[in-house]
């Protein structure tokens, strides 16, 4: 097995150029000899092509977008022939929602709920369909130049409608920290709901430049996310509607049942935020620690924990001194 450079030919694609280099895989501009269409290939590299785990990712998340059909979401394609483990998506053109924000900062609050509203509703395309992104980022949204948007990079996506993985390295949920919901903070799975506190932080950064929780390390962003509430946008950015701060701070709520029930709501919300009352959201101090009910459950457990080895500690050592005094008896007689 060779690496794959531009000027190579991989079954039926002509490999033209590099478009980007990660640490696990390449991803290059190609076209589809049998269609003539340009197309993205995406192939690990070398060293992971015997990795059983990476390749079963690798499978899924093809799996996953074969089965996804929807104007917002990057479409795979299926190759007549595969010889090797790689991916092949539509070549999307413009700019990720990232790189738009880095060049002109916060966006014009039409255009950040438009852009919102798009994506909640491929997310309850996706939903429907049983698949969690678990990984919705700037970076992972193209915006085209018509005006629309796609969302790709299913590498983590949760598929319900798949056999479970039991293996650990294919089980365990990562993300990016500036937007994981509290529960994959805390070692959850991630579930609709996770997406739609993505949604929400990314709606957040389009408003104000900053995301959420602005701490100076992953560690203590994450630990924000469990503990504290965010600023209330509108201390930021007056000129947001409180309906739309309000609709902000309930997708960020730490409690996923909490959060809008579905990304169809959430939508709708979007769409009409002044028919939201005010609940008092907006006046939490964010510098207050406030633990989830899952973070009280797991300081909980551990507290248990703490005094189980400490009562057992205590019983050893017990039993360690009677012995030493029966010990000692049985000596002096």
């Amino acid at each position: 097995m060779r690496e794959i450079a531009p000027g190579q030919t991989l079954d039926q694609y002509e490999i033209t150029d590099v478009i980007a280099r990660s640490g696990m895989a390449t991803i290059f501009r190609a076209r589809d000899v049998e269609t003539g269409q340009p197309v993205v290939v995406k192939v690990p590299h070398i060293q992971f092509e015997a990795d059983v785990v990476f390749n079963e990712r690798f499978r899924r998340e093809e799996e996953i977008g074969l089965k996804l059909d929807h104007p917002a979401i990057v479409k795979v394609l299926r190759p007549s022939e595969k010889s090797r483990v790689y991916l092949v998506q539509e070549l999307v053109e413009g700019e990720s929602l990232g790189a738009r924000m880095r060049r002109d900062g916060p966006l014009p609050i039409d255009e950040a709920v438009r852009i919102a509203m798009q994506i909640a509703d491929a997310l309850e395309y996706m939903h429907r369909k049983g698949v969690v992104h678990r990984d919705l980022k700037p970076e992972n949204v193209i915006l085209t130049p018509d005006g629309g948007l796609k969302i790709m990079d299913f590498g983590i996506a949760y598929d319900a409608t798949l056999r479970k993985i039991t293996w650990s390295g294919l089980s365990q949920t990562t993300g990016t920290p500036d937007y994981m919901s509290p529960e994959q903070v805390e070692g959850q799975r991630g579930e609709p709901r996770s997406d739609l506190y993505a949604l929400a932080t990314m709606l957040y950064e389009m408003l104000t430049g900053k995301v959420p929780f602005p701490e100076g390390s992953a560690f203590a962003a994450m630990k924000a996310k469990v503990t504290r509430d965010p600023m209330p946008p509108r201390r930021l950015r007056p000129e947001i509607s409180p309906g739309l701060e309000e609709v902000l701070l309930l997708a960020l709520e730490r409690e996923p049942s909490a959060r809008p029930e579905s990304a169809f709501e959430m939508r709708e919300m979007l769409r009409h935020p002044e028919s939201l009352k005010p609940s008092g959201r907006a006046r939490r101090d964010p510098a207050v620690s406030r633990l989830s009910r899952r973070s009280r459950q797991a300081i909980a457990l551990s507290v248990l924990a703490v005094l189980i080895v400490l009562l057992i500690g205590a019983v050893l050592s017990s039993r360690r001194t009677v012995a030493k005094r029966q010990a000692a008896g049985v000596t002096a007689r």
